[in-house]
């Protein structure tokens, strides 16, 4: 992967605009802006950008569409974004995964997110270690227990190679001494649940609003949650913190971003209706309903939050030598 200097993302937000107009955060209110999103139509990021669509319309005063440039473990997508006209027009609902996680385990990526504007945070989400209810397992105690008397690798599942779920169990193995194990990859999300379901595989992370179903059915076991508290929607839950491990603290999230040069009087307006829209109580109480939690902030936050991450997937991915060709 060529390397890209870094650069700084206030700087990437305060380049020059098109127009006057623009340069001060005002739309043509008979020309929509697209959101683009890296993933196909009913994904997570896809749904997310649906549910923020009527609030944020609402605050721009101008129609907003959704572009799905599925393709390339959403890298199409976030590529797209970077070489548009910083105009205001074309903006990225992008997710950790693309953002943070492909730049170090996708073979011949030479492109560099970090190059993005961030707007702000759209939501997040904890990730759940869930098991198959037939190991009996309720907690990290018990997996511990589990794992110390066992010969043969416990077979675990992920979305894909790659993934922020397949990277969450390599951390958790680093964590608890590197017990045996292998990694049984899916196609999507819906798949790799629908393997520990069937009990081909026996531990899966995943998204809380992605597993709750199974959780309220008792056909999966929740161990441990990552989030820095307790899920709103899934409260009996411990976090890995609570549980003694407390360096296994993260989130899945989504974030809206412009292309690099953006002018910052739009990037203050864009994440003003970001704000505004995430705050709408509706969509809150959805959201928390699910399992996920509403975003809201700055874009320093934003920009923090995405260092931080591509910063911490990336020394794991190095350390367990974790490559996909997307």
């Amino acid at each position: 992967m060529s390397a890209i200097p870094r650069r700084s993302f206030l700087a990437l937000a305060s380049g020059a605009c098109a127009t006057p107009a623009l340069a001060q955060g005002v739309w043509n209110p008979a020309r929509p802006v697209t959101i683009v999103v890296g993933f196909p139509q009913g994904g997570r990021t896809d749904i997310a950008c649906r549910l923020l669509l009527p609030g944020l319309q609402a605050a721009l005063g101008v129609p907003v569409e959704i572009d799905n440039r599925a393709g390339e473990a959403g890298n199409l997508g976030t590529e797209a974004v970077m070489s548009a006209k910083p105009d205001g027009y074309t903006l990225l609902l992008g997710s950790v995964g693309p953002m943070t996680i492909n730049p170090h385990t996708v073979e011949g990526m030479t492109l560099d997110p970090r190059e993005l504007a961030p707007v702000g945070l759209a939501g997040r989400s904890a990730l759940v270690l869930c098991a198959d209810p037939a190991l009996g397992l309720r907690d990290l105690a018990g997996l511990k227990a589990y794992l110390a008397g066992r010969r043969e690798p416990l077979a675990y599942g992920s979305p894909g190679a790659g993934s922020l779920a397949h990277l969450a169990m390599e951390m958790l193995r680093q964590q608890l001494g590197r017990p045996a194990m292998a990694h049984t990859p899916s196609r999507g999300s819906a798949a790799a649940l629908q393997d520990l379901l069937g009990g081909r595989t026996k531990l899966l992370f995943d998204n809380a609003s992605a597993v709750m179903p199974a959780l309220r059915r008792a056909k999966a076991s929740g161990l441990l949650t990552t989030g820095l508290a307790r899920c709103p929607a899934l409260t009996e839950i411990a976090t890995a913190q609570e549980q003694g491990l407390p360096d296994l603290a993260f989130y899945a999230w989504i974030g809206l971003f412009a292309p690099r040069r953006t002018a910052a009087p739009m990037i203050v307006r864009l994440n003003a209706a970001l704000n505004a829209a995430v705050a709408e109580a509706g969509l809150r109480a959805h959201l928390t309903g699910r399992g996920d939690e509403p975003g809201g902030g700055t874009p320093e936050e934003l920009a923090r939050l995405m260092t931080a991450d591509y910063d911490r997937w990336g020394r794991l991915a190095r350390a367990s030598s974790i490559r996909t060709d997307a």
